[in-house]
């Protein structure tokens, strides 16, 4: 049998080919400079440059001058670098194989290339050069050789990855790039056509190497996270909320909702009923005539349609909810519209179907669904219903209102506010990193935390954030252990102290993204007052089921990314298997898998509380007797 690793250990010794593409472009090249026939051979190559250089032009100067700006080594580097991050942490994405296809593609071109200007000596052509000369070898042509290993690899990506008739536009102008800079270094002296040749075959080996390491075998969403191999749902756990093959009865509070079925969406009569919410931006008119036509294949004949707007961010749900024969609600929208759908038809029993169309997509991602909207709304509607938790926060000057991905105040909160909406629209989530900078500097705040009416814990931290689910984009676990079905809500209070403590959260949020998860001693310690730190003191976690935060002064405050009222207090409660939720899949299996080792067994008071609800709970929130198998 084949595993995963054992492929992965295949592919990587094909890097071995790395040492043997060095050698034979050291080979190429002495064979061009030393070789008696190849001179015979490219003693024409002379009249190419010399008629390039007697015929150049003022707007061929400044086209070729900007053709070799993007291919030098600065533009390479910062163009790479602006693709890697893009790729980690744009909407739709982290896609890790591919990042690193592409930086690896462009770093082992550079180091061939280096290698072989030391073993070979050519000069460049005898004629008025319009670029200074580095002091390396003409040949291979370092600027081809580096066009070749990111425009091409870009053209591989987009080729590869991307949907839609635009594609081959996008790929062919991307790899015409290269060849272009060729014919620019040419037309400036700075290479002869065997150089361009030189450069141009040292790219595409470079590509052949590293895409048969990184991106050989895989589909356009094996890659969603760092894990190795094909995405995959695993089935529902035994004994845990989203188990429905121990026990298979509809509790009689759910018998008599409308849509309130464990079964598949997709084999029921006809004429059930959808009502729609779709946020307009978010979800474009092609999308929901495609949501229209899935939902009518699926049996839902009877569909109503409501758009969201700034005074009514669902639409008309709860007018369209109060009607009888509802059977499911399809979301159409991000999580700010989530959330409001959320608190309306949480405690209904009625099913909620996601269209993840927004910046974020937070609950989309934490429930493992893919971020295509129609393959998210396909792999819905053949699934099943699991009953997920919501969290219910409140405050002064903050209505009570219902939250499915996190609450929190100060540093995120002041983020989320001064975020640019037009930034927003052009760079999607990737905005709020830029408005987070202008809020290193921002104060800590003071302030008081009760768990579940305990004693008063006091603190100070730069943000604290309430969690019913833990990770953000890029794969970033802020909460590890919190689920979407565990009957908790998980709080951390981040708190660095200086530069050290900066640089030890960063450090360890980011190590858990790269490690996929943390292992089974994730490095936390005791706290004094019970919780549990890490990065020496600059995270603080618990678990609780309600949570009272308090504040010195007035704060920040945001709900599922949007923006609340200032105010000096957060009172956080779990409503435990209110929401129920389609999913293809049991809710964060991936999430739920990697906490399995994360988390030690008894680590506190809540851990066997956290136990005990997964056992199973129900939307009415009564714990599930766990049925006895002989």
């Amino acid at each position: 049998m084949t595993t995963e690793s054992g492929t992965a250990a295949r592919r990587t010794r094909l890097l071995w080919l790395v040492p043997a593409q060095f050698a034979a472009m050291v080979a190429l090249g002495l064979f061009v400079t030393g070789a008696p026939v190849a001179r015979r051979l490219l003693s024409t190559e002379d009249r190419v440059t010399d008629a390039f250089a007697a015929h150049r032009t003022p707007w061929a100067d400044s086209a070729t001058e900007w053709l070799s700006i993007i291919a030098s080594t600065e533009g390479i580097v910062g163009v790479t670098l602006l693709c890697v991050v893009a790729l980690l942490v744009l909407p739709g994405t982290p896609r890790w194989a591919d990042a690193v296809f592409l930086g690896a593609s462009v770093a082992v071109q550079s180091a061939v290339f280096l290698a072989v200007t030391m073993c070979v000596e050519r000069p460049r052509p005898d004629v008025p050069r319009l670029d200074g000369a580095p002091p390396t070898s003409s040949f291979p042509s370092g600027h081809v050789g580096a066009s070749v290993a990111l425009f091409g690899g870009l053209a591989v990506l987009v080729w590869t990855r991307v949907r839609g008739p635009w594609r081959y536009v996008a790929a062919t102008v991307l790899a015409l790039v290269p060849p272009a800079v060729g014919l620019s270094r040419m037309y400036r002296g700075m290479h002869h056509p065997s150089d361009v040749a030189g450069g141009l075959l040292n790219g595409v080996a470079t590509l052949l190497v590293v895409g048969a390491v990184f991106l050989a075998g895989r589909t356009r969403d094996a890659d969603e996270g760092p894990q190795d191999g094909p995405a995959t749902v695993l089935p529902a756990i035994p004994g845990s909320t989203a188990d429905t093959s121990a026990d298979t009865s509809v509790p009689a509070s759910d018998a008599a909702v409308p849509g309130a079925r464990e079964g598949g969406a997709g084999e029921g009569g006809p004429g059930r009923t959808a009502v729609v919410v779709r946020h307009p931006h978010g979800c474009g008119d092609d999308l929901a005539e495609q949501v229209r036509l899935d939902l009518r294949r699926h049996g839902y004949t009877e569909q109503r349609w409501t758009h969201t707007s700034v005074e009514q961010p669902c639409g008309t749900l709860p007018e369209e909810c109060a009607e009888p024969g509802v059977d499911l609600v399809v979301v159409c929208g991000g999580d700010g519209t989530v959330r409001a759908c959320a608190d309306v038809v949480a405690g209904t029993g009625v099913p909620m179907a996601l269209v993840p169309c927004g910046t974020g997509n937070l609950l989309a991602r934490n429930l493992d669904l893919p971020l295509d909207p129609r393959d998210a709304l396909e792999g819905a509607l053949a699934g099943g219903d699991f009953p997920i938790d919501v969290g219910r926060v409140s405050g002064d000057d903050l209505p009570s209102t219902r939250f499915t991905v996190m609450t929190g105040a100060g540093f995120d909160a002041a983020t989320v506010r001064d975020t640019s909406p037009a930034l927003k629209a052009r760079l999607g989530w990737a905005a709020y990193v830029l408005s987070g900078a202008r809020h290193l500097g921002d104060p800590g705040m003071r302030l008081s935390v009760r768990l579940d009416g305990g004693r008063v814990r006091r603190r100070r931290a730069r943000m604290v954030v309430i969690g019913n689910v833990g990770a953000l984009q890029g794969g970033l676990e802020l909460l590890p252990r919190a689920r979407p079905d565990s009957g908790l809500l998980e709080v951390v209070l981040f708190d660095p102290r200086g530069a050290a403590g900066w640089l030890a959260a960063a450090g360890h949020l980011a190590s858990r993204v790269v490690r996929g998860g943390a292992p089974a001693d994730d490095g936390s310690a005791r706290a004094p007052a019970g919780g549990r730190t890490v990065a020496g003191g600059s995270l603080e976690y618990f678990s609780a089921r309600r949570i009272e935060i308090t504040f010195a002064g007035a704060q920040p405050r945001e709900v599922d990314g949007d923006t609340m009222a200032e105010g000096s207090r957060l009172l956080a409660e779990v409503e435990p298997g209110a929401l129920r939720v389609r999913l293809p899949g049991a809710p964060g299996t991936v999430a739920r898998d990697r906490a399995a080792h994360a988390a030690p067994d008894a680590r506190d008071a809540h851990a066997a509380l956290a136990a005990h609800e997964r056992r199973g709970v129900h939307a009415g929130g009564h714990a599930r007797p766990r049925p006895t198998h002989h």
